[in-house]
């Protein structure tokens, strides 16, 4: 073997090549044998939580999980934010009056207007935390309304208020002359919702230099003395509470979107107050670049307020592959989630990842074999490998909806027809063929689609066939029909072809001509593999009424 090939004789760390693993070995270097490695995300519930919102979840869970396979000890937190404003009313919640009510309100509490939970925020959280499992994601969940009123972050808050003109110095660093902040201008890094009318419609008036901060409610004007080891409603603003939090649960990698890694933006100032003021070092971190969606249908956006969510993507792929379509993917490339006819590829780039990590197709080289197997290790919703193979119908996923509109989407029959299933590779073939049938029958192109037609039933038409089509469609019914269970496609397809031209038409037609008789569609799929799957008896029977 060349050394091109042998990522060890090459100077190459199998164990690297993927982005996760460089990741997890980066903060090993960086932070050194630590007895735990907390890693972190999260996310303000303000409405639902879309796909996008996911990959963060996730690229920390694929980090996490590289770091526990170097036998080390991580604690995966993820922060619910559902102590920040709520300032807009989503389309897609009930009640529309109500919810305005309680704009300015902290999320928390504001009403859940669909009666289901405790609260609007803890709706959207239940959204997420009851999906998160069929994606193998296992975090430990922070709600920052309960830890803040609960004054865990008292002594952070006095930090950072007894050094807030250093706050103030450290936010103007990367700001322009015409957004910094005067000399003579107050900066106040807390924040308060009125203990009066609930509203963050308040002004810091003043602070005694340890517990007690007075705000006035520009609201309703109620003034109050908080002391910040009882008040309820004090917390500190963006900048600083997220650095704040970095020290408080000794974080060592937070990834974040671009927005925040944008030059001298959030991160960055995070960076400075971490180290200047909370005296904790910034957290590991990598930029993740958005991700959008292709040939959504419009119920489905519809359906979630304009946004697609990880429950939209699960109805159309199964759980490792929607994974897998992160694992696949460096965080800081964009890319797109197809419902349209690419879902059909996204399928097949993954079926082909599984089959090099599992010996049955051989990779370009042994770097090319690692790297397929470690994705396809990070997308299995247990880590590591499957016991067994999953099964792959031949023909891949476009034979399997093919199989699955000829039974009408009866999976028990799709699964009989194919013979050869383990009893260990059911479930797995069971979601994928849910999934492919949610796709069929809500997503796919209108001629992507086609259901037999079944002659018992009562709105059964034949096509309307003369000339030499129905000759021709004779002819394949006594001549061809017979033998396709027991030929091969190929030679199969050269009898239908001779057919047509015995009856003296071109290809074409006859094609349009079974198409119609079969499906009442003028195309389909490529005919002679399209006859094998439907069988010479289901064939016979829809044919025989053309004789």
């Amino acid at each position: 073997m060349s050394n091109e090939n042998n990522p060890k004789q090459s100077g190459k760390n199998p164990a690297l090549l993927h982005w996760a693993d460089q990741t997890a070995d980066k903060i090993i270097r960086e932070r050194g044998d630590l007895d735990q490695y907390t890693c972190a995300s999260g996310i303000t519930p303000s409405g639902t939580v879309h796909i996008g919102n996911f990959r963060e979840i996730i690229s920390v869970d694929l980090v996490v999980r590289a770091l526990r396979d170097r036998g080390k000890n991580v604690r995966f937190i993820y922060s619910w934010d559902d102590y920040d404003v709520f300032r807009k009313v989503p389309k897609n919640m009930p009640d529309q009056d109500v919810l305005e009510q309680h704009l300015r309100f902290p999320i928390t509490l504001v009403p859940d207007t669909t009666g289901r939970d405790t609260s609007y925020a803890r709706h959207h959280e239940v959204d997420v935390e009851s999906i998160l499992p069929e994606v193998g994601i296992h975090p430990e969940f922070l709600y920052q309304s309960e830890r803040y009123r609960a004054n865990m972050y008292t002594e952070g808050m006095r930090t950072a208020l007894q050094n807030r003109n250093r706050l103030k110095e450290i936010l103007n660093r990367y700001r322009d002359d015409a957004h910094k902040m005067s000399d003579d201008e107050d900066y106040w890094p807390t924040a308060a919702f009125c203990c009066k009318c609930n509203k963050d419609t308040t002004e810091m008036v003043d602070y005694d230099g340890e517990y007690e901060l007075t705000y006035k409610c520009t609201s309703c004007g109620h003034v109050e003395k908080a002391d910040l080891r009882t008040a309820k409603e004090i917390k500190l603003g963006w900048r600083v509470d997220w650095p704040m939090r970095w020290q408080f649960e000794h974080t060592v990698f937070e990834p974040a979107g671009k927005d925040h890694h944008s030059q001298g933006g959030s991160f960055d100032t995070a960076r400075l107050v971490a180290d200047e003021i909370y005296h904790w070092p910034a957290p590991v971190t990598f930029r993740y670049d958005f991700i959008g969606t292709k040939g959504v249908p419009g119920k489905m956006s519809s359906s979630s307020g304009q946004v697609i969510s990880l429950r939209d993507v699960l109805n159309v792929y199964p759980p490792e592959i929607a994974r897998y379509m992160f694992a696949g993917t460096r965080p800081n490339t964009e890319f797109s989630i197809s419902f349209d006819l690419d879902v059909i590829k996204t399928y097949e780039d993954y079926d082909k990842t599984e089959r090099i990590a599992w010996g049955v197709d051989k990779a370009k080289n042994e770097d090319v074999f690692a790297k397929e197997k470690r994705i396809y290790e990070l997308s299995q919703v247990e880590p590591g490998m499957p016991s067994v193979m999953p099964y792959q119908a031949v023909g891949g996923f476009r034979h399997l909806c093919n199989l699955l509109q000829i039974n009408s989407g009866n999976i028990d029959a799709v699964i009989a027809t194919l013979g050869d299933v383990k009893p260990e590779q059911e479930a797995t073939l069971r979601r994928r063929c849910e999934c492919a049938w949610y796709w069929i029958t809500q997503c796919a192109p209108e001629e992507f689609r086609f259901a037999l037609k079944n002659v018992d039933s009562p709105d059964y038409t034949k096509a309307d066939l003369e000339g030499g089509k129905l000759e021709a469609v004779k002819k394949l019914y006594a001549e061809v029909v017979p033998q396709v269970d027991s030929m091969e496609e190929k030679p199969l397809s050269q009898l239908i072809y001779d057919v047509a031209a015995s009856c003296g038409i071109e290809p074409k037609e006859l094609f349009t001509a079974v198409y119609q008789a079969l499906i009442g569609k003028d195309a389909g799929p490529r005919l002679a593999s399209f006859m094998k799957i439907i069988g010479k008896d289901r064939l016979s029977k829809i044919l025989a009424t053309y004789c």
